[in-house]
């Protein structure tokens, strides 16, 4: 059963800390992503498999946030006229994916710690 409690807080710090992580590009980002699935997998309390469930899918709201950000700014462009669409369209899709997955197995991987440590 899953804890949408605890999914939703992750998320949550997830955005918060991600959005002060443009003082540390990169590390900042990968930081929050830890810290969200961590607190997610934590707040579950439902062992190893369950706090990486947990942290997985506070990564994975993340994610498709990104995803939809990277899609609508894709849309822009595309509408401007500054990139070809078929270049932008298969682009957009494979950014989508990247981020989608760099944002939720960290996650994923820091919820499971999460769990085995409550």
């Amino acid at each position: 059963m899953v804890n949408w409690r605890a999914v939703l807080t992750g998320f949550a710090v997830e955005l918060v800390l991600g959005v002060f992580a443009f003082a540390l590009p990169g590390i900042g980002h990968a930081a929050a992503g830890l810290v969200g699935g961590f607190v997610a997998g934590w707040m579950a309390d439902d062992g190893v498999f369950g706090g990486a469930v947990h942290g997985f899918l506070a990564g994975a709201l993340g994610g498709i946030l990104v995803a939809v950000l990277v899609l609508v700014l894709g849309v822009v462009f595309s509408a401007t006229g500054l990139f070809p669409a078929v270049l932008l369209s298969f682009s957009i899709g494979a950014l989508a994916l990247l981020f989608f997955a760099l944002l939720a197995i960290d996650s994923a991987v820091a919820g499971a710690v999460a769990g085995f440590l409550a």
